[in-house]
C-alpha cells in the first residue's frame, strides 16, 4: 500500500506502522464481505437492543470476526466494540470496532453503511478505516502516512465559503429548528448522506462537512485520523478535539471554526 505525507515535525507523534494499516484495511474488507451475505437478503432479521437501536446477525458476525482475528494477531491489545464487552489489554493499544455503522441503512438495503475500525495508542488514534462494502470503496489513513481511498490519495475540498459548501448528517432527529434555520440562513447545502459514509465524503473532497449531533466513540474514532491526514479537521460540534465528547464534526478545515460558531447556540449539550 502506497503512503504519502509531509515529513513530521520534531514534536509530532511517531507515524503509524504501515503494516498495521494494511492489516486493518484487510480485516475491515473481510468484515464487509461477511456482511454482504445478509445484505438485501430475505433471511435478514432485525432485533433491537435495550436502547432501541437495531442490530442484526451481520453486525454480530462482523464484530466477532474482527475480534477473533485481532485477538489472534495481537493478543495483548485491548478491544472496544459496539456489540460485545470490552477486552482489556496490556500493550497500551486499543482497537475500536463498529461492525456496521448505519445499521438502519443496511436493513433497508441502502448501500451507504460501513464497517469502521480504528487503532488507538498512547498518542491518540493511529489508524482509521471506513469500509463501504456496498460501494466497493474503502477510505483509510495512518498517522503520518496520509489518507487514501482505494489506493489513491484522499484530500478534502478546498471550498472556502459556507454558501458553496455541502454539509451532510446522519439524520435530523437531534436537530433543533434553530440549527436548521442557521444552516439555511448561511446558504449551506444540507444532505443526509450520513454515518461513516459522511466522513468518507469529507475526506475525499466530495462534501465539505459532516456532523453527528449524538455519536459514540466507535462511530467517529476512525474519522479523527482520516480527516487530519486528508488535510481536514475533526472535533466535537462544540470544537473539542478527540472523539469522546458525544458528538462529531468533520470538515475540510477551512470552514471548521465557522461551523463551530454556527452551531454553538443551536444544539443542546
Amino acid at each position: 500500500m502506497e503512503t504519502s505525507a509531509a515529513p513530521p515535525s520534531p514534536d509530532a507523534p511517531p507515524p503509524a506502522d504501515p503494516a498495521l494499516l494494511d492489516e486493518a484495511v484487510e480485516l475491515c474488507r473481510h468484515a464487509g464481505d461477511l456482511t454482504l451475505r445478509w445484505f438485501r437478503s430475505i433471511e435478514l432479521s432485525v432485533d433491537h437492543k435495550g436502547d432501541g437501536t437495531p442490530v442484526t446477525a451481520a453486525d454480530k458476525a462482523a464484530e466477532r470476526y474482527l475480534r477473533e482475528e485481532l485477538e489472534r494477531r495481537h493478543p495483548d491489545d485491548a478491544i472496544h466494540g459496539e456489540e460485545e464487552a470490552d477486552k482489556p489489554g496490556t500493550s497500551g493499544r486499543r482497537w475500536i470496532i463498529d461492525p456496521i455503522d448505519g445499521t438502519k441503512a443496511f436493513t433497508k438495503g441502502v448501500p451507504l453503511y460501513c464497517n469502521l475500525l480504528a487503532l488507538e495508542d498512547e498518542h491518540g488514534i493511529a489508524i482509521g478505516v471506513i469500509n463501504l462494502p456496498g460501494l466497493d470503496e474503502v477510505v483509510y489513513a495512518g498517522r503520518g502516512l496520509g489518507a487514501h481511498c482505494n489506493g489513491e490519495p484522499a484530500r478534502v475540498s478546498p471550498c472556502e465559503y459556507l454558501d458553496e459548501a455541502y454539509l451532510t448528517t446522519s439524520g435530523f432527529g437531534g436537530w433543533s429548528a434553530a440549527a436548521l434555520e442557521a444552516v439555511h440562513d448561511a446558504g449551506i447545502h444540507l444532505r443526509t448522506w450520513g454515518d461513516g459514509f459522511g466522513y468518507a465524503l469529507v475526506a475525499t473532497g466530495r462534501v465539505e462537512a459532516m456532523v453527528d449531533q449524538v455519536a459514540s466513540p466507535w462511530d467517529i474514532a476512525p474519522a479523527t485520523v482520516i480527516l487530519e491526514e486528508a488535510g481536514g479537521r475533526f472535533t466535537s460540534m462544540r470544537g473539542e478535539p478527540g472523539f469522546h465528547h458525544g458528538s462529531g464534526m468533520g470538515s475540510n478545515g477551512v470552514l471548521h471554526d465557522e461551523l463551530v460558531e454556527l452551531f454553538a447556540t443551536t444544539f443542546d449539550d
